[in-house]
């Protein structure tokens, strides 16, 4: 058994590791100011005993004795971070410092779930880890982008300069229960939009591409990472290879949900990166041959099955 501490411990990506590491056996501290995070997504826990729920903010200290950080916090759909872009950045960086700093005191080894909007809209494609990216400093989605990429350095730094035991991930585009219905991402709104027979609204002409993962896949890759060697820092990619168009994943939720939508376009949204698509060569290597099991249309219909509960 380990005493494992996540931040961000009760949003979407958090409350689904927080389940696992319980179902493996060990103890796990939950972390989370609720800004994103949901009760509802850890209500189930609160019974084992292994199980401890706090609120607190990342951006002040904390002080806790555990073997494993899992750094998660930071609201990730653009409505969120942009809802209080001061407060997004902070997150990123204040709360890096604070987890490193943590993590510094009582030896712990720390994962940083880093993003792969570090990479900008970009011209390598598709994305390596060693891409540095093409991200605007001071546009609308930076106060997420630049946090992210900031969190990434100081997370080397505290490595070289203080042998703090590091591990970075890349996430790509990730879908599942338990997201957040309001947060505007594609997934979720098209699925709201095709199951109440609403217009699925898509921002721009719909060939911006994206690769989608389902969220078992991702905590898959991320334990294994927080597991991995010792001197293995990454940072590495964790996504789905498997690419498509929005418009192509609008159709196909159309086609899941039965539903009588219609696609309408609007004007497209500043920086949004034109495609996004992982090499996972490194992850294959590093992390005992990981690599996506869930493909779109089985996540899919895993994901529409919860929305229509909670609609």
């Amino acid at each position: 058994m380990k005493k494992i501490l996540i931040t961000g411990g009760a949003g979407f990506i958090g409350s689904h590791l927080s389940e696992r590491l319980l179902n493996e056996g060990n103890e796990v501290i939950c972390l989370d100011n609720f800004f994103t995070g949901s009760k509802k997504n850890i209500i189930h826990l609160l019974d084992n005993p292994y199980f401890e729920l706090v609120r607190h903010d990342v951006t002040m200290p904390y002080f806790i004795e555990v073997d494993q950080i899992y750094n998660l916090a930071c609201p990730a759909s653009p409505i969120h971070y942009q809802y209080n872009p001061i407060k997004t950045i902070k997150t990123s960086v204040m709360g890096a410092i604070n987890m490193l700093g943590l993590a510094k005191r009582i030896n712990a080894r720390i994962l940083q779930a880093s993003t792969s909007e570090v990479y900008g809209d970009p011209v390598v494609h598709p994305q390596t880890e060693d891409y540095w990216g093409n991200v605007n400093p001071w546009g609308p989605r930076s106060c997420y982008d630049e946090g992210k990429r900031s969190a990434e350095t100081l997370f080397m730094d505290y490595n070289k300069q203080n042998n703090v035991d590091i591990k970075v991930i890349r996430i790509f585009n990730t879908y599942g229960p338990r997201m957040h219905p309001n947060d505007g991402r594609v997934v979720s709104n098209f699925i709201i939009q095709a199951l109440k027979n609403q217009d699925i609204t898509i921002y721009g002409d719909g060939m911006q591409s994206r690769s989608f993962q389902y969220v078992d896949d991702l905590l898959e890759g991320m334990i294994r990472m927080m597991n991995s060697q010792d001197g293995f820092t990454g940072p590495v990619n964790i996504g789905n290879p498997n690419e498509f168009t929005i418009k192509e994943l609008a159709q196909k939720i159309i086609e899941l949900t039965g539903s009588k939508s219609k696609i309408t376009y609007l004007a497209p949204t500043q920086d949004d990166p034109s495609q996004r698509q992982p090499n996972i060569s490194l992850a294959k290597k590093m992390l005992d041959s990981w690599e996506p099991k869930i493909q779109l249309e089985e996540g899919l219909l895993k994901t529409i099955e919860y929305f229509k509960e909670i609609i």
